[in-house]
């Protein structure tokens, strides 16, 4: 497996002039990639978010190089100083403190003034907590079929707040955001406030990767129950809300899904999941990951009987 990996890795292009956008791991370091272990080795520099942080990964990896701070205070300046390395030819690798640069941490600028110089930028995926979150959202993101709108960190007060508040609360789609230990428990005391009455299922997920994770799914209504215990409230939080769905689609989905099962356990005595599935799906029962899963509960259950 080992000379497999090294094989490919060493059949990597590493084109100069390129700015290298790496994720690095969000709490567990087993989480790194060999890709990226590979690129941050390879690299003339690395900028970063924090140097201090990011010495103690490359330490943890045995790799040194040249470091260049770049956060959300110097970004653009920073930016510009690093683009004259890459004009000459270099390669430098650039990684935020956790996760994927440039969701909820700095990059954007930075890949932007690349961009617009003419240079190549090439992402070296991995870690994300909303791919991480999302991966176990369960139903939270069903009635969406998976679609789902990212917030980051939610605005504290005012205004933008309460307008990211009510643009989740009417979405048909699931909504992501994170949230700090500091704020955690006033941000779902106004959700649940907000949507009690409608059950929404919340998918919060703490600590991701890391020794203490912890992942629940709670009805809006239960919020103040899962806060009672103190110990809940500890690190950072990736939050999953399901969307919003009428009453009246509530009732039709219902009754669909009444008819679609009726239909899948008639058609599953002749066809395979997947006839039975695509059947389903066109005359608009349900959607094709919906059908599919009906058709193979139903397959299931008849071979039980």
């Amino acid at each position: 497996m080992t000379s497999l990996i090294n094989d490919s890795l060493k059949h990597q292009d590493l084109p100069g002039s390129s700015l290298y956008i790496v994720s690095t791991p969000i709490g567990n370091m087993a989480d790194l990639t060999y890709r990226a272990v590979y690129i941050l080795s390879e690299m003339d520099g690395i900028a970063c978010e924090d140097t201090r942080h990011t010495q103690h990964l490359l330490n943890f990896l045995g790799i040194h190089k040249p470091l260049m701070a770049i956060h959300d205070h110097n970004e653009m300046a920073s930016s510009n100083k690093l683009l004259t390395l890459l004009k000459d030819g270099q390669r430098w690798a650039y990684v935020s403190d956790a996760g994927t640069p440039g969701i909820s941490d700095p990059g954007a600028k930075l890949v932007h003034t690349m961009i617009q110089a003419g240079l190549r930028v090439i992402p070296i995926p991995g870690v994300s907590a909303i791919g991480a979150a999302i991966s176990v959202a369960g139903i939270t993101t069903i009635a969406s079929e998976g679609r789902f709108q990212f917030f980051g960190f939610l605005p504290t007060r005012g205004r933008e707040r309460k307008a990211l508040l009510n643009k989740m609360y009417v979405s048909a789609e699931a909504t992501v955001f994170f949230e700090s230990p500091q704020r955690i428990k006033d941000t779902l005391v106004e959700i649940g406030q907000a949507l009690g009455d409608q059950q929404r299922t919340i998918m919060i997920a703490r600590e991701l990767t890391k020794k203490f994770e912890t992942i629940r799914y709670v009805l809006t209504h239960q919020v103040n129950d899962w806060l009672n215990d103190a110990s809940h409230l500890k690190g950072e939080f990736c939050v999953v809300l399901e969307g919003y769905t009428s009453p009246a689609e509530q009732t039709i989905a219902a009754d669909q899904s009444i008819s679609a099962a009726n239909l899948a356990k008639i058609l599953s005595q002749h066809l395979g999941s997947k006839q039975i599935a695509e059947i389903l799906s066109q005359v608009g029962l349900l959607s094709k990951n919906q059908a599919y899963q009906l058709a193979l509960e139903t397959k299931n259950a008849q071979s039980m009987d």
